[in-house]
């Protein structure tokens, strides 16, 4: 995986930062924003203080503080959004933690969690009250239809500093990536997870989210259209019960997952050259490509190595051990240069094996070797298997698959597929296409 793609949740149990969202909506004046500290950033600030909400996690048995994270107020009956990931430990541990709010005032309670969208990382709760301040949502954001470049505010509390708000520009979808999120070229940071990102309106035009860690000033938005439609879900329908959270986000992963395969099936790919071999490269419109060599090392290495890889950077959060999502492809042509059949053959079986392991939320895992000619076009492969059941969410599954060629004494074809949180028969499916489209060169 490109480290230029390498992105962190603000999830402040993990990150051990608080997180603070601040929001109210009302018309406002549209001063000029140069800089942090512009009328229209001080202006902006001053009005949605009292939407705030700080979201924190306490454990039950003792009331000890465990994680701290943001939402914001949006109905003037208490319905706040935040992100999925803030709640999480609520949401899977119920019987083990309780969320409280605490507001801009000094005023604090419960909180309810009413609805979840897991892909989206979003979530919304809510407090008694009524007649409270809230934010609106940017119709035109809602839409698709905010301009590049737009100038934007968000509000958070990095780091545990205090509130801050940070100026910066829409730079609509980021490309490349299934999981829909906006590009936002300002400095967000740990402890602003849930604080809503707005206009100079004070609308809401997204949901802090995640940063580049590779990167400055690369952030990424929730889009205010997931917010607006699960707010909605939340006021027409029942409030979520406690017991049913694990079996909703099976459920939310499921239906996704099935979607993206279903999408994947369906893309043209392009082949790829690599030694005497054909292959086929998923560049769909969600997949970032890269490829290497080591032929300009020096000393010579003793086996050349021509590598290309695709990838999705679906990193979808379910808890702080557990992301999922991730689909990638990748393929090495190896030629020996200074190994005997003998020495060359026992470097690709150490290729054959399968880094994978057992965990607190996977099986351990269960793999299968077989030799197999998936194609006539193409060389028998050794292939080996290794599939890792979520314990709390049936029907979803790590891949790991390793295919090695089995013909000549100097060079083979290598391949690797990884798949986070698939259906088992979409995983197989994958997979026989990966090995059905490795062909000998025309």
């Amino acid at each position: 995986m490109s480290a230029a793609w390498r992105t962190s949740v603000f999830c402040a149990w993990a990150l051990l930062a608080p997180a603070i969202s601040a929001a109210q909506a009302q018309a406002p004046a549209a001063a000029p924003a140069e800089a942090n500290h512009t009328p229209a950033a001080e202006q902006v600030f001053a009005d949605v203080r009292s939407a705030l909400l700080q979201i924190r996690t306490l454990v039950a048995a003792n009331d000890q503080q465990s994680s701290i994270g943001s939402g914001f107020l949006v109905s003037e009956d208490g319905l706040a959004v935040t992100n999925y990931h803030v709640v999480s430990q609520f949401a899977l541990e119920p019987s083990a933690y309780r969320l409280r709010f605490l507001r801009e005032d000094g005023s604090e309670g419960d909180l309810e969690l009413l609805a979840i969208d897991v892909a989206a990382d979003l979530a919304v709760v809510r407090l008694a009250g009524s007649g409270l301040p809230h934010l609106q949502f940017d119709e035109r954001a809602v839409h698709d239809e905010l301009e590049k470049g737009e100038r934007l505010f968000s509000i958070g509390n990095p780091l545990d500093l205090g509130f801050t708000i940070v100026e910066g520009n829409h730079n609509g979808r980021v490309e490349k990536s299934y999981v829909e999120r906006l590009h936002f070229s300002g400095a967000i940071n740990p402890g602003m997870s849930g604080g809503p990102t707005l206009t100079r309106d004070k609308r809401v035009a997204g949901v802090n989210v995640s940063k580049l860690l590779s990167g400055d000033l690369v952030s990424f938005l929730v889009p205010a259209r997931f917010a607006a439609a699960l707010v909605e879900r939340a006021r027409s329908g029942e409030p979520m019960s406690l017991d049913a959270v694990r079996a909703e986000i099976q459920a939310q992963m499921l239906t996704w997952q099935e979607s993206l395969y279903a999408q994947l099936a369906d893309l043209q790919p392009e082949r790829t050259v690599l030694g005497p071999y054909q292959v086929a490269e998923s560049r769909g419109p969600w997949f970032s490509c890269w490829a290497r060599t080591n032929e300009d090392v020096r000393p010579v290495p003793r086996v050349l190595e021509q590598t290309s890889q695709c990838a999705m950077q679906n990193w979808i959060f379910i808890a702080g051990d557990l992301d999922t999502g991730l689909l990638q492809r990748k393929y090495t042509y190896l030629k020996s240069r200074k190994l005997n059949a003998t020495q060359f053959a026992a470097y690709l079986t150490r290729h054959l094996r399968v880094d994978a392991a057992g965990s607190r939320r996977l099986t351990a895992p269960r793999c299968e070797d077989s030799f197999v000619a998936v194609s006539e076009q193409g060389p028998e492969l050794k292939v080996v298997w290794c599939a890792r059941a979520y314990k709390e969410f049936d029907g979803l599954y790590d891949v790991e698959m390793v295919a090695l060629t089995r013909e000549g004494n100097e060079d083979a074809l290598l391949a690797q597929l990884s798949m986070r949180g698939a259906g088992y028969a979409n995983a197989l499916a994958e997979a026989r296409r990966m090995l059905e489209e490795i062909r000998w060169k025309p």
